[in-house]
């Protein structure tokens, strides 16, 4: 198929057809399918029930949002069932970067699709500026026997310049109105509006509500002619759909009023008309230094009580922060660039620290806390210690580094780096930005500085682990053998304590040489070695003693011990111009095994030197 051919059946399968009737077929339609005539609010519940809620709409798009799906969910469900809860603006609250206007962004071309479909389709009378329900025709006793017979809900009156054309229309000629089918779309200025405010001295509130065509009023003689008014306010063209107001709270006082009246009765004052029906869902975002502000203001009491806030704060689980790296770096870095397996991680995991508050436990770290929100569960922490969390932070995700920061350090990374972009590039890019960002003072700096080291620190033992192990022939035989070696020292230095002597000279080395791996100091050995004495005697007395080590920090002892071997041969092979055969062979295997791992030539090397120097990722 030429390009030609594929463009003309596409244009064919995407078409609609329009559909020109009159009000009589209207109520027609209307009597086999009630949903037709359904209200702003409940249309786009059905939407989001179509497409899965508001998680399945955004369909990947944004990540770590369940908690603020659910209440739009909820907000849409009441609201569809005409409770006072329509009369609400929905005001998306969280900071830069949070996905608010991302949000809004889909829920208004998921809007557009639903319209096309069978079940979103929407009439309206032709040619009314505000795309009015035509059912708004009727009046009276006659239209509520109309509705219970049809069972829907009529709402609402006749704009002006409908009344003006068809006000009064009785029998057949009122049968005979057009009506048409309308396609919601925001590019055509039908049933999505947009307001963002802008200077407050040169913005009129005609943006919202419409204005005067000067050029008709001597043609009509009076201003109040509806002929010689354009009803193409935001106001006016949201309308059955969308209205979207950006950074809400930064508007002027007389906008807001505007705003009041819409919220509080479903209308809104035009020119020298009565007040108008407007029949629309409101969403405005904004973020939280403007909300509070806003929020102490005693003059804004009337609006805040027709406000539903929803939070929609950064991600903090790390699952979700990768997979938005994923989306916007992975998917569209430059063809032939590489990245590193853990170097999209090491940005995530930098990013959720920044937005995280310490605990008011000691014992809980902040990296502790990371792995625990991202539904692990670190040594001696479970389900209950994370909503504990969260419930004494219940700010977290409200500040913090944004997702476009992280994206606008990798992208420059990304293309100039020399085919790979590897950990150590990812971190250092990450760091070397943060001078430069406007909003990031310097005390943020040191502690945002603070945490890019805790994330190297933390990879670097993680991948220690991944590729010690390679370099290790039959690795969990030799953590036996020293486990079983560092028992055997241990009883005997139990055994000298309990008998008031001292322990070999010999024994001591050993237990030494495995403690030392973990830190622990000579004045506390004693005491590590009676914990871990205490634990081995109560698994040996329930016969479950294992011939590798369950005790973390015992294991971790053990595993550094045998790593510390490896980091001297890797150290030797990178620092010797010929290293042996031996050497040479096994680091060509481990490369091969790298390689099945995702690694590509530049970044394997990288972590073979790194993981061999002395400060695994070192920064400044």
């Amino acid at each position: 198929m030429d390009i030609a051919e594929r463009i003309r059946r596409g244009e064919q399968a995407d078409g609609q057809r329009p559909w020109h009737g009159d009000f009589a077929q209207y109520l027609e339609i209307c009597r086999q399918r009630p949903h037709v005539a359904d209200l702003a609010h409940r249309r786009m519940h059905r939407m989001l029930v179509a497409a899965g809620g508001a998680k399945g709409l955004c369909g990947g798009q944004l990540f770590g949002l369940d908690a603020a799906f659910s209440e739009i969910d909820a907000f849409f469900a009441a609201a569809a069932q005409g409770l006072e809860v329509r009369r609400r603006i929905l005001l998306l609250l969280g900071p830069v970067g949070g996905g608010k206007s991302s949000f809004v962004e889909i829920l208004k071309r998921g809007l557009e699709r639903f319209s096309q479909s069978d079940e979103g389709s929407l009439y309206a009378i032709a040619g009314c500026p505000m795309r009015e329900e035509p059912l708004h025709l009727l009046s009276g006793a006659t239209r509520e026997a109309v509705a219970q017979e049809l069972g829907v809900t009529i709402e609402g009156d006749l704009c002006p310049v409908c009344r003006m054309r068809y006000g009064g229309l009785q029998g057949e000629e009122l049968l005979s109105v057009p009506v048409e089918r309308v396609l919601i779309s925001e590019e055509r200025r039908r049933g999505i509006g947009t307001f963002a405010p802008s200077d407050p001295k040169s913005q009129d509130v005609a943006e919202l509500t419409g204005s005067l065509d000067l050029a008709a009023i001597s043609d009509y003689g009076v201003e109040s002619d509806p002929r010689a008014f354009r009803f193409d306010g935001e106001l006016n063209v949201a309308n059955r759909g969308l209205m979207e107001f950006v950074e809400l709270l930064k508007c002027d006082e007389r906008f807001l009023y505007t705003l009041l009246t819409l919220a509080q009765e479903g209308r809104f004052k035009t020119g020298r008309y009565a007040l108008m029906y407007a029949d629309e869902v409101v969403v405005a975002h904004t973020n939280e230094a403007e909300y509070q502000a806003f929020i102490h203001d005693p003059r804004n009491e009337a609006l805040k009580d027709r406000i539903v806030v929803v939070r929609m704060p950064y991600a903090l689980r790390l699952r979700d922060e990768k997979r938005i790296y994923e989306r916007l770096v992975v998917e569209r870095r430059p063809q032939g660039v590489h990245i590193a397996p853990h170097a999209i991680e090491a940005a995530a995991m930098f990013a959720v620290l920044t937005r995280l508050e310490p605990s008011r436990r000691r014992e809980i770290g902040q990296m502790q806390k990371l792995r625990l929100y991202d539904e692990e569960q670190p040594q001696g922490l479970g389900e209950r210690d994370r909503r504990d969390l969260q419930r004494e932070s219940l700010r977290e995700g409200m500040h913090g580094i944004s997702p476009r920061y992280i994206v606008n350090q990798l992208a420059q990374a990304l293309v100039r780096c020399d085919g790979c972009l590897t950990v150590g590039l990812a971190l250092r890019a990450l760091y070397d930005g943060l001078p430069s960002h406007p909003s990031i003072d310097a005390g943020d700096q040191e502690t945002y500085k603070n945490l890019l080291h805790e994330v190297a620190e933390d990879l670097g033992r993680r991948l220690e682990g991944e590729v010690y192990p390679h370099f290790v022939a039959a690795f969990e035989d030799n953590l036996a053998t020293l486990w079983h070696q560092y028992l055997e020292g241990l009883d005997a230095y139990l055994l000298s304590m309990r008998l008031g002597q001292p322990t070999e000279e010999e024994v001591e080395q050993r237990l030494r040489s495995v403690e030392e791996e973990i830190g622990v100091a000579e004045s506390q050995k004693r005491a590590f070695r009676e914990e871990i004495g205490v634990w081995v005697a109560s698994v040996r007395s329930r016969g479950q003693i294992a011939d590798l080590p369950q005790h973390p920090a015992l294991r971790a002892a053990l595993e550094r011990h045998l790593y510390s071997r490896v980091q001297t041969l890797l150290q030797g092979a990178l620092h010797d111009a010929s290293p042996g055969e031996g050497v040479r062979a096994r680091i060509a295997e481990v490369r091969e095994k790298l390689a099945a791992e995702g690694y590509c030539p530049i970044c394997g090397d990288d972590l073979l030197r790194t993981i061999g120097g002395p400060v695994p990722f070192a920064l400044p």
